[in-house]
Order: C-alpha cells, then sequence, then structure tokens
C-alpha cells in the first residue's frame, strides 16, 4: 500500500495511490460508510489503515473504490507524511564503506551512535531548508526513514517487521560547524527549524519487498553524489527498529532516521534530494534565513 499526505484547499489530508489515482481517506470512508481518521498516527493507532486495506482487498470494496474518480493531480500539492510525530530518533555513521564491509564482523558489534530531532524540524516535499544566520556550514544527507506502526518495546529482530508501517524517503541536515565544536552538539546541531524532511508517500513493507535491495542515494542539483544499498548498513531497518525498542517505548507514528551514505554541503540556490528506488524524488531548494 502507498500512503500519501497532501495538502488541498487549504486542508492536508491523508490519500491512498490506487491503480486509477489518489483517493482520500475521508472519500474512501463515505464510500464504505465508515469513519476512518485522517491523521496518520491516529490511522495506525486505531487499526484503520488495517481496516483499509482489509476493505479494498474484498471484491466489494475493491469495486466500490474502482468507481471513485481519483483526485486531479493539479489539485494537490505534496506534504510530510506526519506533522507531529512523538519521537523522530536518528541513527549516526550507519553505512559501511567497501573498505569497511571487508571487516562487517568487528563493525557488527558496534552500537549505533543516535541523536533526536525536534517536530518543529520538520519540512516537506518542495518546502525550503532554511540556513540560520551565522551558524557556518550547514549538510545535507538523503536518508531512508521507518515509520513506526504499533507500541513496540523489546521487540527481537524476526519480528521487527510486524512493527514497521512503513518507509518514507528524507532529508536529514546538520549544522556541520555547530557540531565540531564538540560531538555533544550534535542533538543541538540537527535541531533546526527546516532541518528534517519528510516525504508525502509512505511505503508499506509488503510493497517494497526485499529492503536490503533498496539503493539511498544523496544528490545536490541533480548529480548524485553519494549512493549505497540497504544492505550496507549496519543497523538495517529491522535490527535497528529491535535495538532501539530495547531502551524505549516506540510508538504509533515515530520516525527512525536510519542513517545516509553521504552527506553534502549545501548553500543557497542549491536543491538537494534524496532518490530511493520505489520512492518519488523528495526534494528541497536551500535558502538563506532572511
Amino acid at each position: 500500500m502507498r500512503v500519501m499526505r497532501i495538502r488541498m484547499e487549504a486542508r492536508e489530508r491523508t490519500a491512498i495511490r490506487l491503480p486509477q489515482g489518489l483517493l482520500t481517506v475521508e472519500a474512501l470512508g463515505e464510500a464504505a460508510e465508515r469513519s476512518w481518521p485522517e491523521e496518520l498516527p491516529a490511522l495506525l493507532e486505531s487499526g484503520a489503515l488495517a481496516d483499509i486495506r482489509a476493505w479494498l482487498s474484498t471484491e466489494e470494496g475493491a469495486g466500490i473504490a474502482a468507481s471513485l474518480p481519483p483526485l486531479a493531480s493539479e489539485g494537490y500539492e505534496a506534504a510530510p507524511i506526519i506533522r507531529r510525530p512523538r519521537k523522530i530518533w536518528g541513527i549516526g555513521f550507519n553505512y559501511l564503506s567497501e573498505e569497511q564491509e571487508r571487516d562487517r564482523e568487528k563493525w557488527e558489534g558496534e552500537e549505533p551512535v543516535g541523536f533526536m530531532k525536534p517536530d518543529t524540524s520538520l519540512i516537506g516535499p518542495g518546502d525550503s531548508i532554511v540556513l540560520p544566520a551565522g551558524v557556518g556550514r550547514v549538510q545535507a544527507e538523503a536518508e531512508l526513514a521507518i515509520v513506526i506502526g504499533a507500541v513496540c518495546k523489546d521487540v527481537s529482530e524476526a519480528d521487527a517487521p510486524r512493527y514497521a508501517s512503513g518507509f518514507v524517503a528524507a532529508i536529514d541536515a546538520t549544522a556541520a560547524d555547530v557540531h565540531a565544536r564538540h560531538p555533544r552538539f550534535l542533538t543541538r546541531a540537527k535541531s533546526y527549524d527546516t532541518f528534517c524532511s519528510l516525504g508525502a508517500e509512505l511505503i508499506t513493507p509488503d510493497e517494497l519487498g526485499d529492503i536490503d535491495r533498496l539503493t539511498v542515494s544523496t544528490a545536490l542539483n541533480g548529480e548524485v553524489r553519494h549512493s549505497l544499498p540497504v544492505s550496507s548498513m549496519i543497523y538495517r531497518p529491522w535490527r535497528a527498529i529491535a535495538f532501539h525498542s530495547r531502551f524505549m517505548t516506540l510508538l504509533p507514528g515515530d520516525v527512525i532516521l536510519t542513517g545516509t551514505p553521504g552527506a553534502v554541503p549545501i548553500a543557497e540556490g542549491d536543491r538537494v534530494a534524496c532518490l530511493i528506488d520505489g520512492f518519488e524524488q523528495l526534494v528541497n531548494p536551500v535558502r538563506n534565513q532572511a
């Protein structure tokens, strides 16, 4: 299933991508004579997203949905898939280079670098990453983000897929000079407004298939600068969920940023992009603070 967050008629809504195009959850609910919530965390926590999937899988539901007119592409804009996650947790230094891959066993024993980002840092597709005055160098990096789908605590790696609602393209920005002053300043360097972009599209694990085969690329001004497969991660998605669930309860709508194949320096006028197989490109322009 592909779930989209869109902005239309001065309001953000959730939609489902079907063969004929996008249909809002509201329109599907009216057709199904059910009341489904609009916000992603509520859709997940209430089980409504699973209910929508089950209804669409029935002959009756599929027939009704197929008869509904899709949204006109010019009638909406993309919005970040979620505005108010309870947590945004990031993993640093999670990809192995080709040289490091030769000694994977050593790196597998390393615990991940972690940091948090506030929801005030969130923007969506096409929104500007704003460079704060006087902050110095800023870097941006493409990432695959996990969105948690159910309350999750002390789960095994084998069970972890049950707790992922899906994956989203993301761009994480860092005030590199702030972080360079002291490694303890990492979370501060990650927390400026506009420093976390989330794509509009959540893709469920079954839709993506083998997650390890996906390639994540950071591009700057149309040129791919860094690119690695998910299989190069030390903490691949299921391991990441299991590890973090050991010390904090993960909740529906929580976001885990899984790290980057590489960062690029950004300046006013640039366009930075996250490219992931099967996902729409997530692109954000860059401008200085007014």
